[in-house]
């Protein structure tokens, strides 16, 4: 295991663990199925098994551990099923955001959106796959903050953490990041013009980008997926 983490000052146990664990999974340094043990992860922070226990709980609550009595605690397997509703909901909400931007956008939304597009070539130019990702969060939220509707970002943040790690795999398979900057482009530039149709036809085309990961992940890696949801089986 690696060194003792330094636990933050200000913060609890079973923050710095919770968010060391989250990004290990969120990365795929922690795979699908992969078996951690509450032992080592407190041996590794220093700590007793209960705050372990409780940061377990909360990745668990997000649904990327899956916890099992008596046996061995594993990072959650995707489940088609839940990609799928994810992807539903997220589709919904971003479709009236699209909508509201293209209706409300001024010139200082637009300029965000401008230097928000700009960040990601900076990232693009530097081949910063976990940059980008942020950028990517970041970009989602000031369309909301142009819509007028900043809570509409909490629904979609927490549908997009749902398949982040299919989109890290998406990204580390060629040279995703200039398509998916290219559909952003397409995006703000509906929204400036005051398009709303236009912006959601570009989103809704950006969402799609990951179908083809999916089907390519649930063949190759089909031990990613939980074994139910495997395509054939």
């Amino acid at each position: 295991m690696a060194q003792a983490t330094q636990l933050g000052e200000r913060r609890t146990s079973v923050d710095d663990i919770f968010d060391h664990l989250h990004q290990e999974i969120l990365s795929l340094r922690l795979r699908p199925g992969d078996k951690i043990s509450e032992a080592d992860i407190a041996a590794q922070f220093g700590v007793s098994r209960q705050p372990v226990r409780d940061a377990f709980n909360r990745l668990a609550t997000l649904d990327l551990l899956l916890i099992r009595p008596q046996r061995a605690t594993e990072v959650k397997r995707f489940s088609s099923r839940e990609i799928a509703k994810s992807r539903f909901v997220r589709a919904a909400v971003e479709r009236e955001v699209l909508r509201r931007a293209a209706q409300y956008c001024d010139a200082s939304g637009a300029a965000e959106l401008d230097a928000a597009l700009a960040a990601q070539d900076r990232a693009i130019e530097d081949n910063d796959v976990d940059r980008f990702g942020a950028l990517d969060y970041e970009f989602h939220k000031v369309l909301c903050h142009i819509a007028q509707a900043d809570f509409a970002f909490d629904v979609i943040m927490a549908e997009k953490s749902k398949v982040d790690r299919l989109c890290i795999l998406s990204l580390s398979k060629g040279d995703r990041m200039p398509e998916l900057v290219a559909d952003h482009r397409d995006i703000a530039e509906a929204v400036k013009t005051h398009e709303p149709e236009g912006a959601v036809e570009s989103g809704m085309r950006h969402l799609s980008r990951l179908d083809d990961t999916i089907e390519q992940i649930s063949v190759t890696n089909a031990n990613y997926f939980e074994r139910e949801q495997v395509r054939g089986t």
